[in-house]
């Protein structure tokens, strides 16, 4: 008889993958998946890459290389990091397989069974898989429009007869909500993470993907501004701003914890592939980004538009939905009695898809939203999926 251990027991199939399968008959217009369009990437310029690099460089790239990071990499990393305002100097980075490694990696150094985990509510599959996967109690703070609730938040860990372990949050350009954190709540939050001493994962994906200038300043990093007395473990990828399929992440903690979590890495993958980390080096160092990422903000803020104007348009007055200012989501609120799994479920009839709310609630029941991505759909394909979805609001709502 095979017997799973407790974490192997804890490990739930995500609600995306499920609800992207039903979306994968290429006549559905899906809002699925949160990844970009495949017509975006820099294929021929990496093509161009790989090919003026030496024969000692691409034969690194089929090498192993130290686990902590392809050395040249890391520096690379480093400097782009301090570009951004975000001091390395008391803290070490570590690359990862994606951005999910690192979160996993550290839940798996900090978690025992039962510990208390604080998230955002709604929060990020990915991150809500890997806490439960080491049994940890999650408890989600809901959002505004500005950030996690600071009072309740507050009520909460007052509560608990022990600290959290953690607190995860997510703040620019949120998956799956969309917002980005006010400069205030940033500072109301850091203050609460210093007068408590607790740790905090700081997940940003999308901080580049801004659409307005003006907003580039929003996305300056908490790790930026907690100095060395606060303990922010800060993770980074370049799934949105390169790839997903180069499968490259980063962790920028402090020094005892990207020990435990280099330790745990050589026992999960040895070391992320150096070949994905020689071309990045080289696309970073090369001063190509810059250049990409202006052509993705247009992109977006473009595909964003036609989503927010056609659910302006379509969508009954009961519905409400936040306004991105970057990022690749927009977040829909159903009147609370309103299953979102109902409105799927007429929508895939109709022909479009997209993700219900209650696999972005750590405690899986508050099911009246949904998310919608607009990375990733065709843009002349947008309204159209849309009018179908406000088709099976209406219906629902009756």
């Amino acid at each position: 008889m095979i017997e799973f251990s407790s974490s192997a027991r804890g490990m739930r199939s995500s609600e995306i993958r499920k609800l992207m399968k039903l979306a994968a008959d290429p006549h559905i217009i899906s809002f699925a998946g949160g990844m970009p369009n495949n017509d975006l990437f820099p294929t021929e310029l990496i093509g161009e890459i790989w090919n003026r690099l030496d024969t000692a460089s691409q034969q690194a790239a089929f090498q192993y290389c130290p686990t902590a990071g392809y050395p040249p990499f890391l520096e690379t990393l480093k400097r782009y990091l301090e570009r951004r305002g975000i001091p390395t100097e008391g803290n070490h980075l570590l690359i990862t397989t994606g951005a999910q490694q690192a979160i996993n990696l550290v839940a798996r150094v900090l978690l025992d069974p039962g510990d208390d985990v604080v998230t955002e509510y709604p929060s990020f599959i990915g991150a809500l898989a890997a806490f439960k996967s080491f049994g940890a109690r999650l408890h989600g703070i809901e959002l505004d429009r500005e950030g996690i609730q600071i009072d309740r938040l507050s009520s909460y860990i007052d509560s608990l007869p022990a600290p959290p372990k953690f607190l995860y949050v997510s703040p620019y350009f949120h998956n799956p909500a969309g917002i980005i954190y006010s400069s205030q709540r940033k500072r109301e939050l850091l203050h609460q993470v210093k007068e408590r001493g607790m740790v905090m994962i700081e997940d940003d994906p999308y901080g580049e993907l801004y659409f307005d200038e003006a907003d580039k300043a929003l996305t300056l990093p908490m790790k930026a501004e907690g100095g060395t007395e606060t303990t922010i473990c800060y993770v980074g990828s370049t799934a949105k701003i390169f790839g997903p399929g180069m499968r490259l992440g980063w962790l920028l903690a402090p020094p005892r914890i990207i020990e435990k979590c280099e330790q745990a890495k050589q026992s999960t993958d040895a070391c992320t592939s150096t070949f994905t980390q020689v071309l990045a080096q080289n696309y970073l160092s090369g001063g190509y980004l810059p250049q990409y990422l202006t052509m993705l903000r247009e992109t977006y803020r473009r595909r964003a538009d036609i989503m927010h104007e056609a659910l302006a348009a379509t969508m009954p007055p009961e519905v409400s939905w936040t306004k991105p200012r970057g990022g690749f989501y927009i977040w829909v609120s159903l009147p609370e009695n309103v299953d979102a799994t109902k409105v799927f479920n007429e929508s895939i009839v109709g022909g479009a898809a997209f993700v219900i709310g209650s696999a972005f609630d750590p405690e899986g029941r508050r099911n009246n939203c949904f998310r919608l991505a607009f990375s990733h759909t065709a843009e002349q394909k947008i309204a159209e999926g849309i009018s179908i979805i406000a088709k099976a609001v209406k219906k629902i709502l009756g």
